[in-house]
């Protein structure tokens, strides 16, 4: 069964040629956190601090929190990408990341070839991306282009390439970070339905998004980061108006309504 455990994990980023105050700033800008001295005198941004977990097959925990605060680098420790320097992550299951749609995708190939490759990098097989391709075609509406060079396509097309086979394949553990936006309101309300059905076969699902609406929809968990610490967690909605409510910072847009509690 699929279940991931953290133990006072932390990830910290050294900067070795940290001489200014605005380089730290702008470091501090993308991967959130703190930034100090380490027992080395190297300066370093402390990207998540203590961070414990215990989740367990069927676990559906949304991820909260503004910019810079540590969800995406959460999500990548939890995928392997990043070793923690300190604590412990043990992840026992098949992992399918999904932090940018493009990431696997090669322009210079057909959307056919590239349907294949980018399930081969989710961790599917080849049979299985074959008996897929018919219907990941259909969903994308992209018809002959399908035959053309990815490199031919707008920004939205590609966006439909890309969900298309991400909501085909079949994980164990899904970790998902929001990147939808590129597209149509009638196709992204499609691609919701298959976001949906994607999680309901995933074992366990750990989503990054700034959408309560996308959040409600597909979690029942929340864990609100703030400085790459854990500040809350429990029901969703519990840590979404605790959020929402919070002093003077960054805002998070409201949510459109309904949705699964």
């Amino acid at each position: 069964m699929a279940s991931i455990e953290v133990r006072d994990a932390s990830v910290d980023f050294p900067i070795f040629d940290a001489k200014t105050r605005s380089l730290k700033k702008a470091v501090l800008g993308v991967v959130g956190g703190r930034i100090g001295p380490n027992a080395s005198k190297v300066v370093v941004v402390e990207a998540l601090r203590g961070i414990t977990l215990d989740l367990q097959h069927g676990a559906r925990v949304g991820l909260i929190g503004h910019n810079g605060a540590g969800k995406s680098t959460l999500l990548r420790l939890l995928s392997g990408i990043y070793e923690p320097t300190g604590g412990t992550a043990s992840v026992q299951g098949r992992v399918a990341p999904v932090f940018d749609l493009g990431v696997g995708m090669d322009p210079e190939i057909s959307g056919y070839e590239n349907i294949i490759i980018r399930g081969l990098f989710l961790g599917m097989t080849r049979k299985q991306m074959d008996e897929r391709v018919g219907d990941i075609a259909t969903f994308t509406e992209l018809g002959d282009y399908l035959r053309l060079p990815l490199r031919t396509y707008s920004t939205g097309m590609r966006v439909r390439l890309a969900l298309g086979v991400v909501t085909s394949i079949d994980p164990e553990i899904l970790l998902l970070d929001e990147g939808i936006g590129a597209v149509d309101a009638d196709f992204l309300r499609k691609a919701r339905g298959r976001l949906t059905d994607l999680v309901d076969r995933a074992g366990l699902l750990v989503f990054a998004s700034h959408s309560d609406d996308l959040l409600r929809d597909l979690c029942d968990t929340g864990i609100w980061l703030e400085h790459g610490q854990i500040r809350m967690q429990g029901p969703l909605d519990e840590v979404l108006v605790a959020y929402n409510n919070r002093g003077p910072g960054p805002k998070r847009r409201p949510p459109a309504g309904g949705g699964r509690r």
